[in-house]
């Protein structure tokens, strides 16, 4: 699906022709003009007939219809193909969902492809024709902004990680008895971070080439632009790295908590069992019978052997309690 289709001259979006055969040739055959195409989720059959028009690498093509790729940046012999994956964080949920955006960068042209709900390419374009200065620079200023507004995206959903993040922390460490599902998020908070790393970590590579001037693309006055969108995912990458550290940290602090708390309740049982045993060894001694035993004969036989009972369990109680045991 076509979302929007439109030349630029100078930095300015200007009316061109209708057909895209024609819009493409008069790019082409004007000095600092170019064709923006964004589609959506596109079929075979849709970026097919994009592609002849445009003469797109077959290779690229096939991964742009697929999608589910991971975050690379290749070069054919007239063209650029970059993969970014979108990150979006739903707090309510605390779950990471990803999508994808790819780009062709031509010597005219420059389309973007996107696919998955969790876009932040919407309104960019009308933001970018607000800077004709950094759109005169050409199709790879298009390449620029579209990075930049991924790695702001990550940046987003890193501040609501973190958000939710100190909340577990903070329920982890409160008094009381540690929480049984706090291990489960926890393992769960992994999971999303090992999500959003697979769109973060792969961006880097093809980001630094881009600002080191590898490639064909982009020209020499937009390379400081793509170092800092750089420096700012080294920065997304570093604090998911931290952030998957303090979730380690986390899980074994709280694995700590329940095995001190599983120990404070062997000791309670074990020292009511200890109480709870010497009237009972009392008890059966007495409650043999035999003949001759002198204190069945004597009237202060059963209190006494119930005294003993009672000292020795108060002598024991005070000892566990002394000792932190009970």
């Amino acid at each position: 699906m076509i979302v929007d289709r439109a030349t630029y001259r100078d930095g300015h979006r200007t009316e061109g022709p209708a057909d895209l055969s024609d819009a493409l040739a008069a790019a082409r055959a004007t000095p600092g003009a170019y064709v923006w195409l964004g589609l959506y989720e596109p079929t075979q059959e849709e970026l097919d007939l994009v592609s002849e028009e445009f003469g797109l690498h077959p290779l690229a093509v096939e991964d742009a219809v697929n999608a589910h790729q991971r975050p690379k940046l290749e070069e054919y012999r007239d063209s650029l193909f970059m993969v970014l994956k979108t990150v979006g964080y739903h707090p309510d949920g605390h779950s990471v969902s990803t999508g994808e955006v790819m780009l062709f960068v031509g010597d005219s042209y420059v389309i973007t492809i996107r696919h998955g709900a969790d876009s932040p390419l919407r309104g960019l374009r009308a933001e970018l024709e607000k800077q004709p200065e950094l759109l005169a620079h050409g199709p790879s200023a298009v390449l620029y902004a579209v990075a930049d507004l991924v790695v702001d995206s990550y940046l987003d959903a890193q501040t609501s990680l973190q958000a939710d993040l100190d909340e577990l922390e903070a329920e982890v460490f409160a008094p009381g008895r540690p929480r049984a599902n706090v291990a489960e998020r926890i393992y769960e908070f992994k999971r999303q971070l090992l999500a959003f790393r697979r769109a973060s970590a792969p961006l880097q590579e093809p980001l630094s080439r881009l600002s080191k001037g590898t490639s064909n693309y982009p020209p020499e006055p937009l390379r400081p632009y793509l170092r800092d969108v750089a420096d700012h995912l080294s920065k997304v990458n570093e604090m998911i790295d931290g952030l998957d550290r303090l979730l380690s940290d986390i899980l074994n602090a709280n694995l700590a908590q329940v095995s001190v708390q599983q120990n404070d309740d062997m000791r309670k049982i074990s020292a009511w069992a200890g109480l709870a045993a010497v009237p009972t060894m009392i008890a059966g001694i007495y409650g043999m019978n035999f003949v001759d035993m002198p204190e069945l004969r004597q009237p202060w036989g059963y209190p006494a052997a119930v005294v003993l009972m009672v000292l020795v369990c108060v002598v024991l109680h005070r000892v566990f309690k002394r000792s932190g045991w009970l």
